[in-house]
């Protein structure tokens, strides 16, 4: 006989990194500026894995939207690309709502804009850029981001160096070019906080990442990663990397992209348990959360798509968490990082 569910209902979910689907690069190797149309966010029946339907589904509260950069040249034309795509796809993210999912999802700026959307039954959405690649040599550019578009967090990094830091994975190119962080990826982590920007390492490198920890005067975070003693992977995070976010107040997102839970790839939603169920024995609860990576390579075996979020709280009680730590993994852990950036604005100001 089945165990009746003691969940306290409804859990807040929060998937913290969920691509918007885009054109990758122009025919001349630079990132891709032209918009692409996201009517297909109010779909059910398409491939895009994160659709609202698929959201109110699987009963998913919440999701960062990243406007994602491919790391190209670091020269004027790279540059200057890289900056229109990251735009482009932030202003994208604005008129989704109003053109395509009126009354059904708000663009959030703050933790309280997320309580308030989730508990009204509309799914937040949380604006976010993923490589700092865009910000080229100006760090300006990180207040401008959160005043005009209220961007939550930045990667610093994606697959290659940009001009603030080293990334774990480089396909063209020297092991390092910085050391971890360089002196302006640092000026950047410190505009970050003062406009409660989070500072997002995954795809960075092991030294940015204990670097950025050190620098940062907010709690650092991993929006899309999993726990490399059980899957070595270059993306993943070692034991001494998660005993740093602990002692930082920090969190990993455990995420659902197979070859992160799996070596080889295969990794199912049992996987994706074990990895939370390893950071909260290694760290404690409050240092772990979830992602899906989803329309950027993520979906596994028990999470394909937003429709199947559910299966995620359902698991973890499974495993033997009890409600207050299911919801502290769902979306709790990652409000509260929200709100420790928040005020660190507020002490800024004052």
């Amino acid at each position: 006989m089945n165990k009746e569910s003691t969940l306290p209902m409804p859990v807040l979910m929060i998937d913290t990194h969920i691509d918007i689907p885009w054109e990758e690069k122009t025919a001349g190797g630079l990132p891709c500026w032209e918009k692409r149309d996201q009517a297909d966010i109010a779909l059910r029946e398409t491939e895009r894995r994160f659709t609202l339907p698929k959201a109110e589904a699987g009963g998913l509260g919440a999701a960062c939207l990243a406007a994602y950069t491919p790391q190209a040249s670091l020269d004027e034309a790279g540059h200057e690309a890289a900056w229109r795509r990251a735009r482009a796809m932030l202003e994208a993210m604005e008129e989704m709502v109003p053109l395509h999912v009126p009354g059904r999802a708000v663009l959030c700026r703050t933790a309280q804009d997320v309580r308030r959307t989730a508990g009204a039954g509309q799914v937040a959405l949380i604006p976010v850029m993923e490589n700092g690649y865009p910000l080229a040599d100006d760090p300006a550019k990180v207040g401008h981001l959160a005043r005009r578009y209220g961007i939550r967090y930045i990667t610093l990094t994606h697959n290659g160096h940009n001009l603030l830091a080293d990334s774990a994975v480089v396909r063209q190119g020297p092991a390092e070019a910085h050391g971890g962080l360089s002196a302006l990826g640092r000026e950047v982590i410190g505009e970050m906080n003062r406009h409660g920007v989070l500072v997002d390492v995954s795809h960075a490198s092991r030294r940015t990442m204990m670097q950025a920890v050190d620098v940062s005067t907010v709690p650092v975070f991993a929006s899309h990663s999993c726990v490399r003693a059980l899957c070595d992977h270059p993306r993943n995070l070692d034991d001494g990397q998660l005993d740093a976010l602990k002692a930082s107040g920090g969190l990993i997102q455990v995420t659902a992209m197979a070859p992160f839970l799996r070596r080889g790839g295969g990794g199912t939603l049992t996987d994706f348990v074990e990895h939370v169920l390893y950071v909260i024995r290694r760290i404690g609860v409050e240092h772990v959360g979830i992602s899906s990576d989803f329309d950027g390579g993520g979906g596994m075996e028990g999470w394909q798509d937003a429709s199947e979020s559910h299966h995620l709280p359902a698991a973890l009680e499974r495993a033997g968490l009890d409600g207050s730590e299911i919801r502290a993994v769902c979306g709790e852990n990652m409000l509260h990082l929200m709100e420790r950036a928040e005020k660190e604005i507020v002490e800024s100001q004052t």
